[in-house]
């Protein structure tokens, strides 16, 4: 629990965002966790860029596939916000060199000023290459309410 509380006290507040509990998964891997979801809330590229595996995918609702550029530059469109989350239901599996930390969420955003919310369910796969997490393939599909 000490490591999720310095976790969440070196996160900078997100108004309406409640840090996901990653107490059951390795600190570097709940740290960079943490660190993906704040960089989406945020719109940060540089962050998602270092975050994410060079061959990340993204398969999104409807079968679109979206590369590492593709979904960086869709998550740091000016016109489009994502906002706070909470992830329900977490799923988390965990091994020596990947994860996958994955479940339910109000998917919320302010698209050219227009609200839009959908329930979802995701997993990302997380992979442990010389020694850093990165994300390396999400998967998102619509979730029963």
């Amino acid at each position: 629990m000490k490591v999720l509380f310095l976790l969440a006290a070196m996160t900078s507040a997100i108004p309406g965002w409640t840090v996901p509990d990653y107490s059951d998964v390795p600190p570097d891997l709940a740290k960079a966790a943490i660190a993906y979801d704040e960089a989406q809330l945020r719109g940060d590229g540089p962050e998602l860029n270092r975050l994410l595996a060079d061959d990340y995918r993204l398969i999104a609702r409807g079968g679109v596939v979206l590369d590492k550029r593709r979904f960086v530059k869709a998550s740091t469109n000016p016109n489009v916000r994502l906002m706070p989350f909470t992830i329900e239901q977490p799923i988390h599996t965990v091994w020596a060199d990947g994860a996958v930390l994955g479940g339910k969420v109000n998917y919320r955003t302010i698209d050219h000023g227009k609200d839009s919310a959908e329930m979802l369910m995701f997993a990302d796969v997380w992979a442990k290459r010389g020694g850093t997490w990165r994300v390396v393939y999400t998967q998102v599909s619509p979730a029963k309410k």
